[in-house]
């Protein structure tokens, strides 16, 4: 072949790399590579098999394509696939050319049983295309290959989230330390092998920690800092000349502090580790003129690391506070930044993100109000000791407004009939009222749920995430349980008093 053969990158699925080099180290497998380049940064997404003498509309890029040469016409010509004009030879050229543009990741060629050897031109072609090329002994089926790629696949998700989450550990414990923003700088230039650079609201540096990754990064880095803070997004990316890859995330809303990082390599879960330091750092930098601020940034930490609401609440002078649960309007689960943006909107630094679900713990006098993007549910005013009672009501709050497409709803807290009931009479017959439904806490909260929005099945199967059919299935388990017509309004009050009390 002549001339360069170049082609746009593909956009290859999202799951964990697998290193070509782990599958030929692979004893079991016996592959070996005859051809196209080598290195530890050729990697799979995926293993495929085809016998189609065009592969390209059944490839997502980056996968391993194994082939028997089912599709190799006799004499090693014959028609060029997709439909390019044909050459004298130049079969295998084109075959490898679609592979290559449709981003296949590299080309595994049965030797058995149709064709004793791969062919020469074959490996010409994987040659000149840059394609790596290996061969399968008659004694490894292409199943064999496929799922040691997956079982490849399924080690490097697991050590992905293993690195993730001793990362998340140690920046938390950096972030109580004494010198807590140096803390964290440092521990995230660890756990990425790169630069951390935390920078001001002019751009000036303020503090950095760890090595340079071996370019003149600097000065590309901090322009990236620059335009994120000019355009007031959220996170930007690049890479530099020598290679390094380039990220930066803005802290907070309002507050000008932006984290940037500078790897050699863009590793997996490195994004949720710089993530998780840039909410950290938020914190940190959005409350540092606050007297207040290194209390609230110790009680969130000790709220991620599992204390209980009783030992922060000192910390927090106990005041009176909100919850607000929050999801984004739009399909996909919120990730950390967004997490923090939606605090730093709301006037809290006390985020935390779990299940797709956003929780912010909000002052009393600071009222919550409509977010663009996002679905929110806020409890009443309560103190500290009342904080578990309070994330229930915002859950309960945030299955409405997602129901009846709100953009915001609010616990209720009129006065009610109930107020006028002794509790330990109210909850007596509460618990007479709903002992038929046993110890199900899915009926329960399918009735509660169906009630208040007015036995609508749609609306309650979107606040539960369950299937129309569930609810109507344990609605009618509930109605034979009871013994009771819920179609009766009477019906349906009583057992909503009984539920409230519940």
């Amino acid at each position: 072949m002549e001339g360069t053969h170049t082609v746009p990158d593909p956009a290859v699925p999202p799951t964990p790399p697998v290193p070509l080099a782990a599958l030929l180290a692979r004893e079991d497998l016996a592959l070996r590579q005859i051809a196209g380049p080598s290195g530890p940064d050729l990697v799979v997404h995926g293993a495929h098999t085809s016998e189609m003498a065009d592969p390209y509309p059944y490839l997502l890029g980056g996968e391993l394509l194994l082939t028997a040469g089912v599709h190799i016409p006799e004499g090693s010509t014959g028609g060029t696939p997709g439909g390019a004009k044909p050459g004298p030879g130049d079969y295998f050229d084109a075959y490898v050319a679609r592979i290559v543009a449709a981003g296949g990741a590299a080309l595994g060629f049965g030797v058995a049983p149709v064709h004793d050897t791969v062919p020469r031109a074959l490996v010409a072609a994987c040659d000149a295309y840059a394609l790596p090329l290996l061969e399968v002994p008659p004694q490894t089926t292409f199943s064999g290959v496929a799922r040691a790629v997956w079982q490849l696949m399924a080690q490097a998700r697991h050590a992905e989230l293993r690195r993730v989450t001793e990362a998340q550990q140690s920046l938390a414990s950096a972030a109580s330390r004494p010198d807590p923003v140096p803390s964290v700088l440092r521990q995230l230039a660890q756990r990425v092998g790169g630069r951390a650079v935390l920078y001001g609201p002019e751009g000036a540096e303020i503090a950095e920690a760890g090595r340079r990754p071996g370019g003149p990064a600097d000065a590309p880095l901090a322009e990236l800092a620059r335009v994120l803070t000019g355009r007031g997004s959220a996170t930007a990316s690049d890479t530099a000349a020598d290679g390094t890859h380039l990220a930066a995330y803005a802290l907070g809303a309002g507050h000008g502090f932006v984290l940037g990082v500078a790897a050699p390599r863009r590793e997996p879960g490195d994004h949720t580790i710089a993530s998780v330091a840039a909410v950290l750092l938020s914190l940190l930098t959005g409350e540092h003129q606050s007297g207040t601020g290194a209390a609230r940034s110790s009680a969130l930490v000790r709220l991620l690391l599992g204390a209980a609401p009783e030992t922060v609440a000192p910390l927090l002078g106990g005041e009176r506070w909100r919850v607000v649960h929050g999801r984004p309007a739009a399909q996909g689960a919120p990730d950390a930044v967004a997490a923090s943006a939606l605090g730093a909107a709301l006037g809290s630094p006390l985020v935390d993100l779990a299940e797709g679900v956003v929780r912010v713990l909000v002052p009393a006098e600071r009222e919550p109000a409509e977010q663009p993007g996002w679905t929110l549910g806020v409890s009443a005013a309560v103190g500290p000791a009342d904080w578990p009672a309070a994330d229930t009501q915002a859950a309960r709050a945030l299955a409405r407004a997602r129901a009846t497409r709100a953009h915001l709803v609010r616990h209720g807290a009129r006065p009610a009939l109930a107020d006028l009931l002794a509790p330990g009479e109210a909850e007596a017959h509460a618990h007479a009222l709903l002992a038929p439904l046993g110890e199900n806490p899915a009926l329960a909260d399918t009735l509660r749920t169906w009630l208040s929005l007015h036995g609508s099945w749609d609306r309650t199967a979107v606040a539960l995430g369950v299937h129309r059919n569930t609810v109507r299935q344990r609605i009618a388990r509930c109605a034979a349980l009871l013994g009771a017509d819920l179609d009766d309004p009477d019906v349906r009050m009583e057992l909503w008093f009984a539920l409230r009390q519940r």
